[in-house]
């Protein structure tokens, strides 16, 4: 841990001392791209974040599937242990962050992945409606945890926006592992109920390998745990008789828990006010799996062609641009890259909003060409919110912090289905001009709320 760290470190120092960067970092590629993992726990790492979404997207697509197509359950029973295993893993969060801010950086990380294994373990031996649902719970508590846990570790091995960079290459080097096991996963759910069981026992496989070379890291951040330091000695002749001693309950209350009273509480309470500012932001991600389609198909009577070509451009897009859009905006604020994230976004709705107005195949044309805004969009945000929540929370409550964020990412999510699903009842002509509206005015809150950095 201390050689990753001390070499993190020293190249962030380098970048203070005014010394030119690497050429890894100024031309974004395969070699920056391995050497940002590398700076962020190193090959194994590295290694464990590749298997983990490899195993993650060989399943995920497909419990659906696996519920009704192997366990022979009913489509809306299946549905209900899926959003229970959602709302289980948001009930945890907290707990996750606290772990994490009493110095935990590694294990925290590699448990997420052992529940995963667990509960594909669980998910293949199930015979019933409990298996299903239990699997299904450790597999959203593992899931919803593993963005806290490892932005908490890369926030520990590199600094600034090396830290930046770091976190948009892992992003980069997930998204790829967990397109490539829905790609792999599309191809052998044509086996049948057989090979759907084999796609978990192959997560399973995954998610233990994972957590064993996360684990293997032994990371800890030990300051993050450290007792406050002992007052000095006072002079004897200044102290005070012991009957006008302050009562000392509420200094063990401050010791126990690091908020009180301190400098801390305020950036934590604007982070908590930013994550639910930033709300809409996280509806993005559902409109390309749920408003698209359903605006392409239904609407404009499009060939589903059209959605799966949006749904693919949007993947190879995100994969490829992620990394050197974050390293070309190195040097703007967080906070309005964040801001300028949700300007885009309302852009883009508006953009399907008049390829509504349009219709027929030019309208399908224009949700394609609009969709390269909208990824845009999603880069910006995803690439500077937790950024901007590891850079200005304060390093005791680094846990917390990112598990209110993490939160407001969840609870958008979770919303967003419903929410979606109500205003595309009403029609696109409610549902484009409502996200837009609403992205927009998040997008002036993170202005006002988001602290500087």
């Amino acid at each position: 841990m201390n050689q990753l760290q001390q070499k993190s470190r020293s190249a962030e120092a380098s970048a203070r001392a005014g010394r030119p960067p690497s050429p890894t970092a100024a031309r974004p590629g395969p070699a920056a791209l391995l050497a940002l993992l590398t700076a962020a726990g190193g090959l194994r790492y590295a290694t464990a974040l590749l298997v983990d979404a490899l195993g993650t997207g060989l399943l995920r697509p497909f419990m659906l599937l696996y519920g009704i197509g192997v366990l022979r359950l009913g489509a809306g029973t299946v549905g209900l242990a899926l959003s229970a295993g959602l709302l289980a893993g948001l009930l945890v969060l907290p707990l996750t962050g606290r772990w994490i801010d009493r110095g935990a950086r590694s294990l925290p990380a590699a448990a997420t992945l052992l529940i995963r294994a667990v509960g594909s373990v669980v998910l293949l031996c199930a015979d019933g409606l409990g298996g299903f649902t239990a699997a299904a719970v450790l597999l959203g508590i593992g899931g919803q945890n593993w963005p806290t846990t490892h932005a908490a570790l890369v926030s520990t091995l590199t600094e600034g926006r090396t830290r930046d960079a770091a976190l948009a290459a892992g992003r980069t080097l997930r998204n790829a592992g967990l397109g490539a096991g829905a790609l792999l996963a599309t191809l052998a759910v044509t086996g049948g109920s057989g090979a759907i069981r084999l796609l978990a026992g192959a997560t399973a496989a995954a998610c233990l390998v994972a957590a064993a070379l996360v684990h293997s890291l032994r990371v800890t951040d030990p300051g993050a745990a450290a007792a406050p330091s002992p007052a000095p000695a006072a002079d004897p002749a200044t102290v005070p008789d012991p009957a006008d001693a302050p009562d000392p309950a509420p200094a063990a209350d401050r010791a126990a828990d690091p908020t009180a009273g301190s400098a801390a509480a305020p950036v934590l309470r604007r982070i908590g006010l930013l994550s639910i500012a930033a709300l809409p932001y996280a509806f993005c991600f559902d409109v390309l799996e749920v408003a698209l389609p359903a605006l392409l198909v239904l609407h404009l009577h499009a060939s589903p062609a059209w959605s799966s070509g949006v749904f693919v451009g949007n993947t190879v897009l995100v994969i490829t641009l992620q990394l050197a859009i974050v390293l070309r905006l190195a040097r703007r604020s967080r906070r309005a890259v964040l801001a300028s994230a949700g300007a885009v976004l309302a852009l883009a709705y508006l953009g399907f909003w008049a390829a509504w107005a349009i219709g027929g195949t030019a309208g399908a044309a224009t949700v394609a060409a609009v969709s390269v805004l909208f990824t845009l969009g999603e880069i910006l945000y995803s690439g500077s919110g937790t950024a901007l929540v590891a850079a200005v929370a304060p390093p005791r409550l680094l846990g917390r912090a990112l598990a209110r964020w993490e939160l407001s990412t969840g609870v958008g999510r979770a919303l967003a289905p419903a929410v979606l699903t109500a205003l595309l009842a009403a029609g696109p002509g409610v549902l484009w001009p409502a996200l837009a509206a609403a992205t927009l005015l998040a997008a002036g809150a993170v202005t006002r709320l988001a602290p500087r950095g």
